[in-house]
């Protein structure tokens, strides 16, 4: 068994550093992938909640999204949460439903849980 302190050190990493969430056609590992090559639009300073209990560990919430920015058409197939000032890419998920988004539009999230155990 891991302790809840150490757990939510890694949750608390998450929040203290993602200062950006993006939205990518293919699944990036790599922040230049992610901000870049696979990039269909990007929130900055998502939300993420603090540490909490999870189903099988501890989590976060990361808030929905209601006002992301489009700047490529395509279909979002994952989000990647990351550090733009480190350059690092943080987290990565993929969506339950792929969309097609263009450049007129603006992408929207529901709420996730990113849990550790």
């Amino acid at each position: 068994m891991i302790s809840d302190n150490v757990l939510d050190a890694a949750l608390d990493y998450i929040d203290d550093n993602v200062d950006i969430m993006y939205v990518c056609s293919n699944e990036p590992t790599t922040f230049v992938e992610a901000s870049a090559t696979y990039k269909l639009g990007y929130k900055s300073t998502p939300t993420i909640g603090v540490p909490e209990a999870g189903t099988t560990g501890r989590k976060v919430v990361v808030s929905a999204v209601t006002d992301g920015v489009i700047d490529g058409t395509g279909t979002v197939n994952y989000i990647a949460l990351a550090d733009s000032v480190a350059e690092e890419l943080i987290y990565v998920l993929a969506v339950d439903n792929p969309r097609l988004i263009d450049a007129e539009s603006v992408f929207t999230t529901t709420a996730f849980d990113i849990e550790v155990a």
